[in-house]
């Protein structure tokens, strides 16, 4: 008998897909180029949908992606699988190529559909399998956390026309437990590989106080609060901030989120985000000022570029305009 031979670390990804995105995320390109260039070959994701993704214009995101092509071809990078060592500096790269071809299935940018739930497929997938090839990673079971918690509530997301349901109204027997009990368990792994939850981590502990939930009422608005300030301090995302401000109106009265809100209003990186003046309209509609309320949400519907998305602002400043 013969003892069995050593696995070769640089052939141990077996998912293709995984594979290409570790080479496609090589150090010699920037962070922010590594990401739009695997986004746009890999990730099928077009220069609007990315341009969404990094909230910046869409003739930057293609010339980032030029350029990131020529940088690799003049410093003649090998197509080849990283070794462990440069998969662990390409990581968060990888994760955020993940996270963010997720977030486009899940809100699709442009388009009729609320959702894309093969892109949602496809991270989840990659992140899995990610899991496997580095366990000792926390913020990768985190990512995996978050993606299982969110995908859980897919199916209770959109009514029968196709129309988006906001998330405290939808009916949470829709929900899979399924995987909000996969999502809960990666969430404790992410918690036993590390005594801090990372940015991933942190999302993915909010997504979980929904989770737990079973009703709207149980919320616990006060916790989620609390995450996202700590999530504000590792991360400085308007974005961020935005998500912050809703759940400060929730857990302390609408009056205190559009405090936060206005203050972000003059960000330029929010002047064309059609959730600013969606959220800004949603506070200022709970604070019975409708005439403002209507037209916020009529400037949402103007930036808004997915169809179902501008409706449903459309028709919730017709609401305000009959209050």
């Amino acid at each position: 008998m013969h003892d069995a031979q050593p696995e070769n670390d640089d052939d141990n990804i077996e998912d293709d897909l995984l594979r290409l995105v570790f080479i496609a995320c090589h150090p010699v390109l920037s962070v922010e180029a590594r990401v739009a260039l695997t986004l746009r070959l890999l990730g099928s994701l077009t220069t609007i949908e990315i341009a969404r993704a990094f909230l910046i214009s869409e003739p930057a995101v293609a010339q980032r992606i030029v350029r990131a092509k020529r940088t690799l071809s003049e410093a003649r990078i090998p197509f080849e699988i990283p070794s462990v060592p440069e998969r662990a500096a390409r990581l968060s790269s990888v994760l955020e190529v993940i996270y963010l071809i997720y977030n486009e299935g899940y809100s699709a940018t442009v388009g009729d559909d609320v959702m894309r739930p093969a892109l949602c497929e496809d991270a989840l997938r990659l992140g899995r399998v990610l899991a496997q090839l580095m366990p000792a990673e926390s913020e990768v079971h985190a990512l995996v956390a978050l993606m299982e918690l969110q995908s859980s509530r897919s199916k209770a997301r959109i009514g029968s026309s196709g129309e988006p349901i906001l998330l405290m109204e939808q009916d949470r027997g829709k929900w899979d437990h399924l995987l909000i009990s996969r999502g809960l368990a990666a969430l404790d792994s992410a918690q036993r590989t590390s005594a801090a939850l990372g940015p991933y981590g942190l999302q993915a502990a909010i997504a979980a106080c929904h989770a737990r939930s079973r009703t709207p009422e149980e919320t616990d608005w006060q916790r989620i609060a609390a995450l996202y300030d700590a999530l504000a301090e590792l991360i400085s995302s308007p974005v961020i901030g935005l998500n912050r401000a809703v759940a400060v109106g929730m857990a302390y009265g609408p009056a205190a989120g559009l405090e936060l809100v206005d203050a972000l209003a003059s960000d330029p990186i929010l002047k064309s985000y059609p959730l600013l003046p969606a959220v800004r309209g949603d506070l200022l509609e709970k604070l019975s000022r409708y005439s403002e309320a209507r037209d916020e949400f009529a400037h949402a519907a103007t930036l808004a570029q997915n169809s179902r998305e501008r409706t449903l602002f459309s028709e919730r400043a017709a609401k305000c305009a009959h209050a």
